[in-house]
């Protein structure tokens, strides 16, 4: 399980450079058109925004895995012993769930309705259920990393 998750970790970080890489060159690309050239692309300023949707999505799923969301911990962080375990617990069921009924159920009930009404985005003239396929994947990717947390603190507390 940790081999997946370390190759998991290093593909997401890959992936989410690459778009960064992407979406900075777009927008030079687009401040280039429109300031040196005096005719902007029509294209960048929606490519920027979908490639922003991805890295969104994807970067969350990426700090949630490793635990640098933002969170605020001032009260576990004076919990010990039975209600720190338990609350852990508490608060990556509640991130499963989350990934769970909000991204991935969601995300994939708005995917189906934005190919089933065919929508598509203006400049680029791609399907939008393409762009938002980023929610569920995202959320697959928040209830696999809250999956493995709950085990990881499971099975160390039952080491102890």
């Amino acid at each position: 399980m940790k081999t997946f998750r370390t190759i998991l970790d290093r593909t997401l970080e890959r992936v989410l450079v690459i778009l960064m890489v992407v979406m900075v060159l777009n927008v030079l690309w687009q401040v280039f058109t429109r300031f040196i050239l005096g005719s902007p692309a029509t294209f960048t300023e929606e490519l920027a925004r979908y490639i922003l949707i991805w890295v969104g999505m994807l970067g969350a799923a990426y700090v949630a895995g490793k635990k640098m969301h933002l969170s605020i911990d001032y009260i576990t962080a004076k919990m010990t012993g039975a209600v720190k375990f338990w609350s852990e617990i508490f608060i990556q069921t509640c991130i499963f769930l989350f990934g769970l009924f909000g991204m991935v159920i969601g995300g994939v009930y708005l995917v189906y309705l934005t190919l089933l009404l065919e929508q598509t985005s203006a400049a680029l003239q791609i399907p939008l259920g393409y762009v938002y396929i980023a929610i569920p994947v995202g959320g697959l990717l928040i209830m696999y990393y809250a999956a493995s947390a709950l085990y990881e603190h499971v099975t160390q507390k039952i080491t102890e």
